[in-house]
């Protein structure tokens, strides 16, 4: 029993350098992600109020000065827009542009889950492993070496946590985004349907 303790604490220990590397990763994917969502939240914000001030007087005799549009749109939006159009005589063709739509968000939004759940599973692994040697180092009466291992843990909790809260936070107002953006679009195909079911537009 006294081997497989050992053994176990040195494989714990030895986890401790691959979890302060995975933590550093993440942190620099998660400034990457704030970055990016700022660009993002910009540009959203021209957007919306494009696309509000269409869709207040939106019908199907409009839809395809809609269509036509160049202004700036979102990347997944702008794709799925275009299949629409591209496909506005194939309802069974939009109904899966759609539901691609869909799975390109989901796609988009692991991105924010992954930290938001590696951030503190890596954080509580960054506390958890120093605490061993930092106990032995109190048994030994090695306060230094106690300190510094807690300070370690410490440290890497607070990085997790906040991996974590950015991660979280950009994952909740995504979601809000997309799920505006799937109602739209779905609006858009009711007045596509409409559209030809009336004859309306081209071919």
């Amino acid at each position: 029993m006294q081997y497989f303790d050992k053994a176990i604490f040195w494989l714990s220990s030895g986890l401790l350098v691959p979890v302060m590397v995975a933590v550093a990763y993440f942190l620099v994917k998660a400034l990457m992600q704030v970055g990016q969502f700022y660009a993002q939240y910009m540009a959203r914000i021209r957007f919306d109020k494009q696309l509000t001030a269409w869709l207040a007087e939106a019908d199907e005799q409009r839809i395809d000065e809609f269509l036509q549009s160049k202004s700036e749109q979102p990347a997944l939006w702008s794709e799925a827009l275009g299949q629409l159009a591209k496909y506005r005589h194939s309802e069974a063709h939009r109904d899966k542009a759609i539901t691609e739509f869909e799975i390109s968000c989901e796609k988009e939004l692991d991105k924010s889950r992954t930290l938001s759940k590696m951030g503190p599973i890596l954080g509580l692994m960054g506390t958890l492993i120093p605490m061993g040697p930092a106990l032995a180092g109190l048994a030994s009466g090695d306060i230094a070496e106690m300190s510094h291992h807690m300070q370690v843990a410490f440290n890497t909790t607070v990085v997790g946590l906040v991996i974590g809260c950015i991660g979280y936070l950009i994952l909740q107002t995504k979601q809000r985004w997309f799920a505006e953006d799937l109602n739209r679009l779905e609006f858009i195909n009711d007045l596509l349907r409409k559209n030809v079911n009336n004859g309306i537009g081209g071919a």
